[in-house]
């Protein structure tokens, strides 16, 4: 934790920083999907530009857990159990798409 004035400014300026970064991130990544001349792939928004989104988001996301949630400077097992977080919503991802892959389920649920 910050003692004195100048750290405290010093950590101002990092949050300030990283709001900044994460703001032109934020308008980086509605340009990817609105601006037609930042299309990559098929023209529309499509597989491309979904994951350039997509990876901007987990930088963002990163960004937000190591500053704002102060995870950099945590003990080893915090980042163990956020790992493990990580792999069950995953593991719970896979589940729902190998329902979706089922004949039967997709037969039951949209009716062809």
């Amino acid at each position: 934790m910050a003692d004195s004035p100048e750290e405290i400014k010093k950590h101002v300026k990092l949050y300030l920083l990283i709001g900044g970064i994460l703001f032109v991130c934020t308008v980086l990544t509605v340009a990817v999907a609105k601006i037609e001349w930042l299309d990559f792939g098929s023209r529309g928004f499509g597989t491309a530009d979904m994951i350039i989104g997509l990876l901007i988001a987990t930088f963002k996301a990163t960004l937000v857990a190591l500053i704002f949630m102060h995870l950099n400077h945590e003990k080893k097992m915090v980042y163990w159990l956020f790992g493990l977080g990580i792999v069950f919503a995953f593991c719970l991802m896979a589940i729902t798409g190998f329902a979706f892959s089922d004949p039967i389920y997709f037969k039951d649920f949209f009716g062809r």
